[in-house]
């Protein structure tokens, strides 16, 4: 674990951004994000490819669509903050053309982050604070050890949450509520 630097800008984390690539800046300081487990790895591209398939930008006709999804995008937010979420979407309604510059200067309208057990307060707490600071619509908080999908919608006075689920359960999670999934499919255990 490196120490953290304090006041960091842009700058320092472009000039680590080749070698350290999941690195983040948060309120002022390079953080990298938890070394990824098996099961972690395992849930984000599911789940990724669950929204993918119906609301992708390149769903079939008969799907929703009309959203860029990608994972592990380096994105700044309006705070200054750069950070890389596990998964994250814009609705192509407000941003048509695909999100290109590195990192993403546009403010996703959705991010989930899988919950990592060596740090979950990363996610549920400090992360969450920069996410609804930036006015981030929607948060997924995605746990893998728990098994539960915790839905949020911004307000301005903290994120509310919207649903929190786990399997058997069958679930519209915001903003992707015009297909029910399965929150086992979700977490990536459907077989």
């Amino acid at each position: 674990m490196h120490p953290a630097v304090h006041s960091a800008t842009l700058a320092d984390l472009l000039a680590v951004a080749d070698e350290k690539p999941y690195y983040e800046l948060l309120d002022g300081e390079l953080s990298q994000k938890a070394v990824p487990l098996f099961r972690h790895g395992r849930l984000q591209p599911r789940l990724a490819n669950q929204l993918i398939r119906h609301f992708g930008d390149d769903a079939a006709d008969d799907e929703p669509g009309g959203w860029w999804i990608g994972t592990e995008v380096h994105v700044q937010l309006p705070t200054g903050d750069v950070v890389v979420p596990d998964v994250v979407g814009w609705r192509i309604d407000r941003v048509p053309d695909p999100p290109e510059d590195f990192p993403v200067k546009i403010r996703p309208d959705w991010i989930c982050e899988v919950i990592s057990p060596s740090n979950p307060s990363r996610d549920t707490i400090r992360k969450l604070q920069i996410y609804h600071r930036a006015e981030v619509p929607h948060y997924w908080l995605a746990d893998p050890e728990q098994q539960s999908l915790t839905v949020l919608r911004w307000q301005p006075e903290g994120y509310l949450v919207i649903l929190t689920a786990q399997p058997p359960a069958q679930v519209r999670p915001e903003p992707f509520d015009a297909i029910e999934y399965s929150v086992a499919a979700l977490l990536g255990n459907a077989r």
